[in-house]
């Protein structure tokens, strides 16, 4: 399965999703024993895809709507130590933990 950036993956088992809030489905991918790029998340919003770094929050790839933007902005701005330690659990081959939604 490919991505095409801003536009949504069909399900995948292997990004579980993190959060949803407003529509938009926050997920992160897990790499296992394989160097992967900067701590980052993606966040789903009907047709499209970002992809977030978690510090700093900004969006690397991909495209949302702005208002939807805005909002996962400010939701990994409040949850950005919860996003890194689910980051450190995946690459480690632990489950992430659930993460409230804004």
């Amino acid at each position: 399965m490919t991505l095409e950036f801003g536009r949504a993956a069909p399900y995948d088992p292997a990004m579980p999703e993190l959060s949803r809030f407003f529509g938009i489905i926050i997920r992160m991918y897990a790499e296992t024993g394989v160097p992967h790029h900067l701590p980052h998340f993606h966040a789903h919003y009907q047709d499209d895809v970002a992809v977030i770094t978690i510090d700093p929050v900004e969006l690397i790839a991909g495209s949302l709507p702005r208002r939807q933007r805005r909002f996962v902005e400010a939701w990994a701005e409040l949850h950005q130590a919860e996003l890194m330690d689910n980051w450190r659990f995946l690459q480690d081959g632990q489950r992430p933990r659930p993460i409230d939604p804004l």
